[in-house]
């Protein structure tokens, strides 16, 4: 429980750091506002809830938790991905008992909440795969 709580602060504390530098990632601007305010829902949902563990820069800590940096799993078959964020079901490519810990479980988020977050991670760290809507996210759901 008091590992819960830490984290839970690690990511207020992330969130409000965030929020000081402005929270940019680079110079370019979404297309429309609608993508806009997906990219920023993404942002604020990673940081409210993956930093503590992937940290702002989304590298991990080795051996505990995985970079998310041109990651095969994030970069991957998004109902994979989709599946393992929000019930645990790891994908094919992540090997069991490479990290010690287990991912956290959000199949409490909207499935638009869910898409944003993904689609983010899949944009950003290197990364450079398609976004993931929310009719993938519900069809994920067990």
């Amino acid at each position: 429980m008091e590992i819960g709580r830490l984290a839970l602060a690690a990511g207020a504390l992330a969130l409000g750091l965030a929020a000081c530098s402005g929270g940019s990632s680079g110079p370019e601007a979404p297309a429309s506002p609608a993508a806009a305010s997906a990219v920023d829902n993404g942002a604020n949902l990673y940081s409210q809830n993956c930093v503590p563990c992937h940290r702002e820069d989304g590298k991990g800590v080795p051996s505990v938790y995985p970079s998310l940096v041109q990651s095969p799993v994030v970069n991957g078959d998004p109902t994979q991905l989709a599946q393992w964020v929000l019930s645990g079901r790891r994908p094919a490519s992540m090997p069991p008992g490479r990290y010690s810990t287990q991912m956290l479980q959000f199949a409490w988020m909207k499935d638009q909440d869910a898409a944003a977050v993904l689609s983010y991670i899949r944009s950003h760290f290197g990364n450079s795969a398609q976004p993931v809507d929310a009719a993938a996210v519900a069809a994920a759901r067990p």
